[in-house]
């Protein structure tokens, strides 16, 4: 058995220090070594930009079920993910090729930074989900970006469908003057608000599905729908990027497993997320991984094959 260190000194220092600068999946490797010892699964990382203009979509599902096909699941598997949100039926495969390639039929989701919207919806397809203090979940409301000249404005559907059925039921009551209702109801219109409609029912879906078949099987629909209310909708944090920390997630009754920043299997893992976020906050645009493989898509420059 060689000692620790004696493949560092393999290397020469300049393939260390380049492995260093572009964090290579060989700077981590160790590190997933190190957690797998401690929870005695196997870890695999699903990062992707919070830099970048990139999204969870299903080829993040298509990567990480290439890296599960791998790996020996027969504990089931730890995954830690950081990203700002994407696509909810990404999160659906997501959560669905974990669930099948592990050899438990589950999986713990971990946080060390920052897993919103429909990241947050992978976390709750978890058995568990392993946060500490600083962690951060957050709502699972679709959102919708108007783009007008250089000016990019992001709002929330739930409350785009609110202000809409609002002003509508203010009309119909309305005794007097209409004009004033109807010239603000020229602002929106139906077809769209159908489909928020549809986007907002399918968010709440996707969560209640993967609550009930997981960490809330014991609870009803409507009892997951009450509990979870500040998730699916802004009533409660008031803007979509708010955090949710660790103690109200537990409130509105996920399986939290608290962990102490100052532990040292969190500093460990702390260190992989430096690592990692550094990476594709750099190098690239999403990282999925595990000790052995690392597969990574970088951001595609606007100027590309021309």
């Amino acid at each position: 058995m060689k000692k620790p260190g004696a493949k560092r000194k393999e290397k020469l220092v300049i393939q260390r220090v380049m492995a260093e600068e572009n964090q290579s999946h060989e700077t981590r490797r160790s590190i997933y070594a190190q957690l797998e010892s401690e929870l005695k699964r196997p870890v695999v990382s699903l990062f992707t930009s919070f830099r970048f203009p990139v999204m969870l979509e299903d080829t993040d599902a298509n990567m990480l079920e290439g890296i599960l096909q791998k790996m020996d699941l027969s504990k089931g598997l730890a995954l830690v993910i950081s990203s700002p949100g994407g696509s909810g039926l990404a999160a659906e495969r997501i959560i669905n090729v974990c669930r099948t390639y592990s050899g438990t039929g589950e999986y713990w989701a971990i946080v060390p930074g920052k897993a919103k919207s429909a990241a947050t919806i992978v976390c709750f397809g978890a058995s568990k989900i392993i946060m500490a203090g600083t962690s951060e979940l957050g709502t699972i409301d679709p959102q919708v970006t108007y783009v007008t000249g250089d000016t990019v404005q992001r709002f929330s559907v739930y409350n785009i469908v609110k202000s809409y059925e609002d002003l509508f039921s203010r009309a119909v009551s309305e005794k007097g003057n209409l004009q004033p209702y109807l010239q603000q109801l020229q602002n929106y219109d139906e077809r769209e608000i159908k489909e928020f409609r549809s986007a907002l029912s399918l968010s709440g879906d996707m969560a209640v599905k993967a609550l009930k078949s997981g960490m809330m099987s014991d609870k009803s629909e409507k009892k997951i729908k009450e509990k979870m209310i500040g998730f699916l909708t802004p009533k409660k944090v008031k803007v979509h990027g708010r955090p949710i920390y660790a103690e109200e997630s537990s409130n509105c009754g996920l399986n939290i497993e608290l962990r102490d920043v100052k532990e040292m299997f969190w500093q460990i893992l702390y260190e992989l997320y430096i690592r990692l976020d550094n990476f594709v906050s750099t190098k690239v645009a999403k990282c999925i991984e595990s000790e052995k493989h690392s597969f990574f898509a970088t951001l595609r420059r606007k100027d590309e094959g021309k």
